[in-house]
Parts: structure tokens; C-alpha cells; sequence
């Protein structure tokens, strides 16, 4: 257990205090320890955190230790073994309440389980709301405040880092970005209060949101199908798509990376990098396969960018090898591409980003 849970413990509950005379550690009583240890751990330059303690016990720790004089050396001694030995005798602490205990299963238990027994009973999620809100993305950023006042907008501006203030600003419509910038001129006599009021009262916006069952859009999670199948089978599902929703289609279809695409989206110097995660035998499958069309450009765009020893040991083993069957063509393809993205998710390449009107 930390040292801030069981602070949390001994700190004083009641808001009356009593000045309390100098004593030995043994008389005195829980709510003096703790100030004392706080006190200790302050001097000794510790980062001491008490904020997520109930605004109640930090008012009345504070009045304590305002209160209270000195400690000579054995009363302070005896304080601060009593607690490291209450630490060392502590096996195993359980969070408080229903929030501690989701919070300690958060990403354990499903999104759904979580979302309904924080409405049952009623907990929102703990820390700063301000934290909570900072993270989101701009395009969410955008949707939360274009839902809002211009007043709270601009609180929700001036809580953000610079950059991404900036950024979502130049995402807004102009007239909306020129109302909240003005009215952040206006926020210099908000109290903390009231910037504490509109965090919170935003972060439930975000607790009311319904947990999606799936974490990837759909236009991501069919391209990412497409791009596992065979090239006859994207091509008609493809079609099929365009005839049903054209607008869908096109989104998918930037979704894609198929082996033909990798000319144009792959750097030739990272090539060599490609080339050394695919073992040769998948290699020479998927080389020996894609021989026409863009499929066999883009095999010559591979060898190419290699050294000409191993660019001529590919093309013996192609020789060697012969007519490779439909199917584990296809599968060696799949592999290259899937390798790709991955060096792409791992940040060890980067693809050339595509032109909007590239499919």
C-alpha cells in the first residue's frame, strides 16, 4: 500500500479540531501522525499528492498542521516506525468503493459491465476531468465544443495545450473560431469553481456516451478484411459495395494496401528493411507469383531496391521455383503487405501518405 492510501487512513474525518500539546508518538492521536508525516515527507522534499483525498480531510489537515508547533526527535521517531511497520504488516488493500474497484479492473472487465455499474450506482470516472478531456482527439475536441456555449468553448479552449488549442481552432468554422477567441478574453475573472463545474459537467457528457462494441470504425474494419482477401474477391466485394454505397466504397478503398500499392506508398530505401522480416521462402513465392500488370511492377520495384546480390539470388530462386498456385500466391502477397503495416505500426517506416483523389 502507498503511503498516500494510508495517509488517507489516519487522515482527520471530523471538521472540528482541537490544538493538541506536543506528546509521545504513543498519545498521539491518528489525525496528528498524519499531519506529522506529511509535515516529515515535505521537508524531505517528497512529492506529496493530496488531491485525490476528500476536499474535507485536506481542509482539515491543513488547518491542522497550521495548528500544531513542533515535535522533538523520539516523538517523531516513534511516529514514523509506527507507520512503516502498519505499511511492512499490510498484505493486500482493496480500492474503496464501487469507483476504486472499477478503476482497478478497468480494460478487465467489459466496456458495457463498466458503463452500467457506474451508472448504477451512480460513479463517475475519478481524476481530473480536465486530464480526461485534454486527451481526446481534435475531431472529438470539435464535437464536444461546437455542442456548447461559446462562453463554455472558450473555457475548454484556454484549459487545452497551446498546439492543440490551435488546432482546434483552425478546425472550427471561422465565425465559431472568432466568437470563442474573443470570449476567451472575457474568462480572466472565472473562479477555479466554476472551470471545476464545466469540467465535470463535461466529463459526464463523455460517461453518458454508450461503449461502442467495436474499437475501429467499419470503413477500417472492412478494409482491413479486404485487404487479407484475394485480389478476385476485394475487386467483387469492391464493385458490390460501390453499387450499394458509393460514398462508403471510396472510403474503404483508401483504406487499402494491397500489394500493388507499395511502389508508390513504400520508400525504396526501407525496401531492404521489408525484405529482411519476410523469410525467403515467402518471398520468393509472392515475387515468383506477381508477375503482370501492376502486381509484376511492383516486383520489379522490390528487386530493384535491394542489393543486385540478393536481387539475383530472388531471381534464380523465382526461376527454381516455377508456377506458384493461385492460392499460396495470394498468401505470400497478404504477407508482405501484413509485414509492412506492421513496420508502419511498430514506427520503424513510414508510408508515403496518399493523394485524396489516389485510390
Amino acid at each position: 500500500m502507498s503511503s498516500q492510501t494510508q495517509l488517507a487512513r489516519i487522515t482527520p474525518k471530523h471538521s472540528q479540531i482541537e490544538k493538541q500539546p506536543e506528546q509521545s508518538g504513543s498519545q498521539l492521536s491518528k489525525k496528528h501522525k498524519a499531519a506529522i508525516i506529511v509535515r516529515f515527507l515535505l521537508n524531505e522534499g517528497a512529492e506529496v499528492s493530496l488531491s485525490d483525498l476528500p476536499d474535507a480531510q485536506q481542509v482539515e489537515l491543513t488547518y491542522l498542521m497550521g495548528r500544531m508547533a513542533y515535535i522533538d526527535r523520539n516523538t517523531l521517531g516513534d511516529v514514523l516506525l509506527e507507520f512503516a511497520h502498519e505499511l511492512e504488516s499490510i498484505g493486500l488493500s482493496f480500492p474503496g468503493g464501487v469507483s476504486g474497484a472499477l478503476s482497478a479492473l478497468e480494460g478487465r472487465i467489459s466496456p458495457m459491465t463498466s458503463a452500467r455499474l457506474r451508472k448504477e450506482a451512480g460513479v463517475r470516472q475519478i481524476g481530473d476531468p480536465w486530464d480526461r478531456l485534454r486527451a481526446l482527439s481534435i475531431p472529438e475536441l470539435q464535437e464536444l465544443v461546437e455542442a456548447e456555449s461559446i462562453e463554455v468553448a472558450a473555457v475548454t479552449v484556454s484549459k487545452l495545450d497551446v498546439g492543440k488549442a490551435a488546432e482546434l481552432l483552425s478546425s472550427l468554422p471561422g465565425e465559431m473560431a472568432r466568437r470563442i477567441t474573443y470570449a476567451v478574453s472575457l474568462t480572466g475573472a472565472i473562479t477555479p469553481e466554476a472551470v471545476d463545474r464545466i469540467g465535470l459537467t463535461l466529463a459526464s457528457q463523455m460517461d453518458d456516451v454508450p461503449p461502442k462494441a467495436f474499437v475501429d470504425a467499419p470503413v477500417d474494419r472492412v478494409g482491413a478484411i479486404l485487404n487479407s482477401s484475394t485480389a478476385a474477391t476485394r475487386d467483387d466485394l469492391l464493385s458490390a459495395l460501390e453499387e450499394t454505397d458509393a460514398d462508403f466504397a471510396e472510403k474503404v478503398r483508401k483504406t487499402i494496401f494491397t500489394y500493388a500499392h507499395i511502389p508508390a506508398r513504400v520508400e525504396a530505401r526501407d525496401i531492404p528493411r521489408v525484405a529482411k522480416e519476410i523469410d525467403d521462402a515467402t518471398l520468393v513465392t509472392a515475387l515468383g507469383y506477381a508477375t503482370e500488370g501492376e502486381a509484376g511492377a511492383t516486383t520489379e520495384f522490390l528487386l530493384d531496391s535491394i542489393s543486385s546480390r540478393l536481387a539475383d539470388q530472388l531471381r534464380e530462386s523465382i526461376e527454381e521455383r516455377g508456377t506458384v498456385p493461385s492460392r499460396e500466391g495470394e498468401a505470400a502477397l497478404s504477407v508482405v503487405t501484413t509485414v509492412i503495416r506492421e513496420l508502419e505500426s511498430a514506427g520503424d517506416l513510414k508510408l508515403i501518405a496518399q493523394d485524396e483523389g489516389e485510390e
